[in-house]
């Protein structure tokens, strides 16, 4: 093992970004931090209990607000995709590899920890342990069955769903019962990430999925710790008895590490001794990422403020008929001198309208049905498995009431998009999506759209989720020509519809003439001085 003195560890490590490898006394096994450094520097407690089996989970900033049904983050995730609505950041995955009880986990949630970042997914190979037959039941009741071999494991599913995750898409995690050796009925769902951190003693034994992984990282530490840990996890947290632990050690887990585990070593970017208490090499670990994810930040906003204009409005915009009815409405509502009862009673009178139209866009069918004087009449039935409304919080959620007035038992979906007031991009805060939402027709509530930013992140946040393009429609009280631009040449198959088109927007992201600050206006709130009408300001409850 080798040894580096403090002082001359800064001249010694030399990064390159793009493969983070170290250049000069490199060993075989890529960049290896020493075991020695713990000599020079003082003990660090983990304050972490012994390492349980792990099931995939997220890591994010401490809440903003938290009840018992939902939580919404003070940190969001800013885009991943382009002005073109197109994906154009994929998640950094990093890969940590090493025997059973390396301390794999510890590793993987000092990093998140020390990241600091929102959006951090922790995947667990332990997820993705095949479905045992009866008679592997009872063989793994006994103690004889290899649960250490690459055979064990759903190399397929496990692939398929990093890859998913990866690319940025909403991904369903098995839950696995040791107890029953099965999955569990109830899939976890898993969307959003920035950092993937995918831990497992096999995450470098196929070569399709080593491809997915940015970073390789080996948490290298000695055999008889190993063992230790693994007696006193098995004791204690499963019910096993110490002879029945050092059989299946004896059998199956040395000869596993020994044949397919350790000579992936030599695959590592880097090799980390001594797991979570090696501080020094997460700290380079960090570094490099933050790096990464410096080099794939995106500018959406001003993007769309310089695109797509001065063309003609799309045939996907549907704009309501201005009547005398429906202009004296948009006279009330943008006086600035109307008071908030009158706002409210107008606003909810056009949102009923307008719902009414997105109605018209649905598909529907031939339905023949007889009256109560026994005669035929042709009608017409939604071709459709489901209509599912999404609001975008806290504005967008005023005009659910309209729709849950037209649609009996339609099902409700809520999306938080904030303005980041330091970079001036849209970034995603929270999300509570139906389940299988994948196969409805989407109406997606928003009340103003000024540049489109948030309700462009609104639609990549359900085609992420498998909802079809053409089965989105877009429903807003109020648009800027440049915002209905934005999501058409982003989204073509989308449908628009709106009660008005202003033609402008000014350095604010102000429409104008505009309707002033919605959110703030229906609730009896005040306005922040550099509010846009993008902007979503944090729900009331």
């Amino acid at each position: 093992m080798l040894y580096v003195d403090l002082s001359n560890l800064v001249t010694y490590v030399q990064f390159d970004l793009t493969g983070f490898r170290v250049y000069g006394r490199q060993g075989p096994h890529g960049l290896v931090v020493c075991s020695g450094l713990d000599r020079l520097l003082p003990t660090v407690s983990t304050g972490l209990s012994p390492r349980k089996r792990t099931t995939s989970q997220c890591k994010s900033e401490p809440p903003l607000l938290r009840t018992s049904k939902r939580t919404i983050y003070t940190a969001g995730r800013p885009p991943w995709y382009n002005e073109h609505g197109a994906q154009s950041k994929e998640a950094f995955v990093i890969g940590l590899c090493g025997g059973s009880a390396s301390g794999k986990t510890t590793v993987a949630r000092k990093i998140i920890e020390a990241l600091d970042v929102p959006w951090v997914v922790l995947l667990s190979m332990d997820s993705f342990y095949k479905v045992l037959s009866k008679d592997e039941q009872n063989l793994a009741a006994d103690n004889n069955y290899n649960f250490d071999h690459p055979d064990a494991f759903d190399f397929d599913l496990l692939t398929h769903t990093l890859r998913k995750l990866k690319l940025g898409k909403s991904v369903k995690i098995p839950v696995y019962d040791f107890t029953t050796h099965g999955r569990q009925k109830e899939w976890k769902t898993v969307y959003g990430a920035s950092v993937v951190i995918f831990e497992g003693i096999m995450s470098f034994a196929d070569k399709e999925l080593l491809q997915l992984l940015d970073m390789k990282i080996f948490v290298d530490t000695d055999s008889d710790i190993r063992l230790v840990r693994r007696l006193r996890r098995d004791i204690t947290e499963r019910g096993r008895d110490i002879g029945g632990v050092i059989k299946q050690y004896n059998k199956y887990v040395k000869p596993a590490f020994d044949q397919y585990i350790e000579p992936t070593m030599r695959l590592a970017d880097i090799v980390v001794p001594r797991g979570g208490g090696n501080m020094v090499a997460i700290d380079l670990i960090v570094q490099h990422v933050h790096s990464q994810l410096e080099e794939r930040e995106l500018s959406v906003r001003a993007a769309l403020a310089s695109a797509h204009q001065a063309q003609p409005l799309p045939q996907t915009l549907s704009v309501l008929e201005s009547t005398p009815q429906v202009r004296g409405m948009h006279t009330i509502i943008r006086n600035k001198e109307t008071s908030r009862d009158e706002f409210i009673f107008y606003s909810k009178r056009l949102m009923r309208l307008l719902i009414e139209r997105a109605l018209s866009f649905l598909p529907s069918q031939s339905h023949t049905v007889q009256t109560p004087q026994g005669e035929d009449y042709e009608g017409r039935s939604f071709d459709g498995k489901r209509v599912t409304g999404v609001s975008i919080l806290r504005a967008g959620e005023t005009m659910e009431p309209a729709l849950r007035a037209v649609c009996k038992d339609v099902r409700i979906g809520k999306i938080l998009i904030q303005t980041n007031q330091d970079t001036g991009e849209p970034e995603l805060h929270y999300l509570r999506l139906p389940r299988e939402i994948g196969e409805d027709h989407v109406i997606l509530m928003d009340c103003t759209v000024s540049t489109g930013a948030a309700a462009m992140m609104a639609v990549r946040v359900l085609l992420d989720h498998d909802v079809q393009e053409d089965k989105i429609l877009l429903v807003s009280l109020l648009m800027a020509e440049m915002g209905v631009h934005s999501v058409a040449y982003a989204f073509p198959q989308v449908q628009i519809i709106t009660t008005a088109v202003d033609k402008e927007v000014n350095d604010l992201f102000h429409i104008i003439p505009g309707i002033g600050n919605f959110g703030d206006r229906y609730f009896g709130t005040d306005a922040p001085p550099d509010w846009s009408d993008d902007e979503m300001d944090e729900p009331s409850y």
